[in-house]
C-alpha cells in the first residue's frame, strides 16, 4: 500500500508540474521573444477560470472548455496590441511595471464583477468517477488533465519546431537583428506568441477551475510557482521549462509523501540547488531583447 500512496503522490506531483507547464510556457515564449516578464499572466488563468464557470452554466461544459482559452487568447491579441507592443524596446523594469499593474487591474475587476467570494464549481459528470487498477485508484479527471497538458505542450512543440512561423520565431528569439535584416517584421509574430501563450494560460485555468477553485486571487497564488519553473528551466527554453516543470512536480510529490509541511518549499529550495549549480537554469540560453 505504501508504494502505491507513493505512486499517487507522484502521479499528483506530474499533475500540478502539468499545470505549472501550461503557465511557464506561456511566460517563457513571451519573455523569450519580446522581453516582456508577464506579471499578469495569472489574471489570464483567472479570467480562464471565470470563462469556464459562466460559459458552462450558459453551454455545458465542452463548449466551454473550447471556447474559453480562445476567448482568453483573444483577449491576449487586445492587451498585446494595446500595451506590450508599446515596451518592447524599453526598459524591461518599464514592463514589469506594467504587467504588475495589468495584474491588479483584473483581479479588482474579478472581484467586482463577480464578488470576493470563491464561485461555486464541479467537476463535469462525464469525467467523475476514478479509474481503478488493481489496488491502484486516480481520479478520471485528473489524468484528462494530464493527457490534455501533455496534447497542448505537443501542439506547441509543433507549431514553434516545425512549423515556418515557428523557424522565423526562434530565428527573432536568437538573432532579431538579422531577422530584422531579413526584412521579416517581428511584430505580427509577437502578437501570435502573445495569443498562444495566454491562451494556454487560459486552458489552465478551465482545467483547474473545478480542483482549485475559483476566486480572484487565484492568478496570484500560482503565478509565483510557474515563474519558479521558468527560473529553472532557464530562460528560453523550451525543453527546460518542461524538463523543469515534471522535476518540480514530482519532488513536492515526494516531498508532501515523506514531510507533508515541507511539500511547498520544497519547489523553492529546489530553485536555490539548480541556480547555485547552473545560474542560467537547467538549460538556459543567453537571450538578446526583441528591438
Amino acid at each position: 500500500m505504501e508504494v502505491i500512496f507513493l505512486l499517487e503522490q507522484v502521479l499528483n506531483g506530474l499533475l500540478v508540474g502539468a499545470y505549472y507547464l501550461l503557465l511557464a510556457l506561456g511566460l517563457s515564449l513571451i519573455f523569450s521573444l519580446g522581453g516582456i516578464v508577464n506579471l499578469a499572466h495569472g489574471g489570464f488563468y483567472a479570467i480562464g477560470a471565470y470563462l469556464a464557470v459562466v460559459l458552462t452554466r450558459h453551454l455545458g461544459w465542452a463548449p466551454a472548455f473550447v471556447a474559453s482559452p480562445i476567448l482568453v487568447a483573444l483577449l491576449g491579441v487586445v492587451v498585446e496590441r494595446l500595451f506590450f507592443q508599446r515596451f518592447y524596446r524599453r526598459d524591461p523594469i518599464l514592463s514589469i511595471l506594467l504587467t504588475f499593474g495589468l495584474a491588479m487591474v483584473i483581479e479588482q475587476s474579478l472581484r467586482m464583477i463577480f464578488g470576493a467570494a470563491p464561485l461555486p464549481t464541479s467537476i463535469p459528470r462525464a469525467l467523475s468517477g476514478t479509474v481503478i487498477v488493481g489496488d491502484f485508484l486516480y481520479s478520471r479527471y485528473r489524468l484528462t488533465i494530464l493527457a490534455v497538458a501533455i496534447l497542448a505542450v505537443a501542439a506547441t512543440w509543433l507549431i514553434v519546431y516545425r512549423t515556418s512561423f515557428g523557424r522565423v520565431v526562434r530565428a527573432g528569439v536568437q538573432n532579431p537583428d538579422m531577422v530584422g535584416a531579413l526584412g521579416i517584421s517581428l511584430k505580427p509574430y509577437m502578437t501570435a506568441i502573445a495569443a498562444l501563450a495566454i491562451g494556454l494560460a487560459g486552458l489552465a485555468g478551465v482545467l483547474l477551475a473545478p480542483i482549485s477553485g475559483v476566486h480572484p486571487a487565484m492568478g496570484a497564488e500560482i503565478l509565483t510557482a510557474a515563474f519558479v519553473v521558468v527560473v529553472i528551466g532557464g530562460l528560453g527554453s523550451f525543453w527546460g521549462v518542461i524538463i523543469a516543470a515534471l522535476l518540480v512536480g514530482v519532488v513536492r510529490g515526494v516531498t508532501i509523501y515523506v514531510f507533508p509541511p515541507a511539500g511547498e518549499a520544497s519547489i523553492y529550495l529546489l530553485m536555490v540547488v539548480v541556480l547555485l549549480i547552473r545560474p542560467r537554469g537547467l538549460l538556459g540560453e543567453r537571450i538578446e531583447r526583441f528591438e
